[in-house]
């Protein structure tokens, strides 16, 4: 064979060989794709940790536990989307845990409730070394350094505090930096976006007195003010009135999903005037507004909220075991990976990611601990609502019960001295009548 065959034959067998190679590396394109996906976004995590605006854990350690911590290891805890393992897995290295309590308390014990949920909640971020209780922007930076879990407690509703300016500030003592003014039912000065209790109408009135001094005195504490729950109308009179940022800290566009749990466009610019964070909830009733989703829907929501207000203005409160149902793919706190890579897919900046990842809030948060540095000469508000707004038959008239006198003239005195005479008179006719038998 001539030597110019010979190095054709050559040339066609490195060709096929090259193509063969090429045939192999487009077949593991897009599991190498995917690789490279979840790297980056492991990487983008790692230095951009989460911080989760709301989480409902301890809720669900009174339903399944009774608050009993020595029945749980919260490194692995069955029935719940959230203990310390997943927790990491997901890259959630702060979390807002919710202290909530039924709005049936709201004229009974929601007072000593909310006290007790707030006592799991420090025992279990003070017990488990993962976890660390903070109660500062400065001391939530520094639990990230230390690789630990931060805990910031909420109260969800502003029924816990009884209409009380008082209970608002021993709360906040125990270390409470937010509360929503209200649930699922309204308080006496904030109304909600639920209908479900038929309690404290008001027309025209959304934001009472009292109300705009709840709002000033956690101003005035450095207390972030939620607005998750509230009624759009409520919503607007507290971004009018707030001297700091608020923040929605668990809801969703409704735009995407007309769910009277979530924000619409309007209500939203008002949120960026005030440099304000809404942290989208990924329930799946406030994502699709049925009980399926999934992670692109969600998407769905930051993509739109983006539009309208930009990434400054966006953080995740993913609302887990208060819930009852979540898009497929997000099923707990583990997840949360699956959804910057989605986003990541929809050319979303790194920048833009570790913006909603954790700088947003901690932004937020910075801002609320300046305006109340800025209001520390100004002494506790003693602004208390009238009793007509409360209208609470729980609640003690303070006055000392009227003491009735005895029916008689005679005093109580003079009656048991009587008492000793009436028994001596029976005693001498009965013993005159037992002589007089004798004889």
């Amino acid at each position: 064979m001539s030597s110019r065959k010979i190095a054709k034959s050559n040339l066609c067998s490195l060709w096929m060989k090259t193509l063969g190679h090429l045939v192999v590396l487009s077949s593991l394109n897009p599991w190498v794709s995917a690789y490279s996906e979840r790297e980056r976004v492991h990487d983008l995590m790692s230095r951009y940790p989460l911080i989760d605006g709301h989480n409902d854990l301890a809720l669900q350690l009174r339903i399944l536990h009774n608050n009993r911590l020595s029945q749980v290891d919260l490194h692995n805890v069955s029935k719940v989307a959230t203990d310390i393992t997943r927790l990491q897995a997901g890259h959630v290295q702060a979390q807002v845990f919710a202290v909530y309590v039924l709005c049936g308390a709201q004229e009974k014990d929601a007072v000593r409730l909310t006290l007790e949920q707030i006592d799991v909640v420090r025992r279990m971020c003070t017990e488990y070394q993962d976890f660390e209780l903070v109660t500062s922007a400065q001391e939530l930076k520094n639990s990230a350094m230390r690789h630990k879990i931060a805990c910031l407690i909420s109260i969800e509703g502003g029924h816990s505090i009884d209409s009380s300016l008082p209970a608002l500030r021993m709360f906040y003592q125990l270390g409470v930096r937010s509360m929503a003014l209200t649930h699922t039912c309204n308080t006496p000065w904030a109304e909600s976006s639920s209908k479900l209790y038929k309690v404290y109408q008001r027309h025209n009135n959304s934001l009472t007195h009292f109300g705009e001094a709840v709002v000033e005195e956690m101003n005035r504490l450095g207390m972030i003010v939620d607005l998750s729950h509230t009624s759009w109308d409520t919503a607007r009179a507290v971004l009018g009135h707030s001297k700091a940022p608020v923040i929605f800290s668990h809801s969703s566009s409704f735009s995407i999903c007309n769910h009277s749990r979530n924000v619409p466009d309007w209500l939203l610019k008002e949120l960026r005037k005030k440099q304000g964070l809404i942290m989208v909830n990924l329930h799946s009733k406030f994502i699709s507004c049925k009980d399926d989703a999934n992670i692109s829907r969600v998407a769905d929501h930051f993509d739109h909220i983006r539009n309208v207000i930009g990434a400054q203005s966006i953080g995740i409160g993913g609302d887990f075991e208060g819930a009852v149902s979540f898009p497929q793919g997000l099923e707990d706190v583990s997840k949360y990976p699956a959804l910057i890579q989605e986003l990541l897919q929809r050319n979303w900046t790194e920048n833009d990611l570790a913006d909603i990842l954790r700088r947003n809030f901690l932004r937020v948060f910075e801002e609320v601990e300046r305006v109340s540095e800025e209001l520390s000469a100004h002494l506790p508000s003693e602004v208390q609502i009238p009793d007509k707004e409360v209208q609470n038959p729980c609640r003690l008239d303070l006055r000392h019960p009227s003491r009735k006198r005895p029916p008689s003239d005679q005093s109580p005195s003079s009656k048991a001295q009587q008492r000793p005479t009436g028994l001596l008179t029976q005693a001498v006719v009965l013993l005159i009548s037992s002589l007089l038998l004798m004889d």
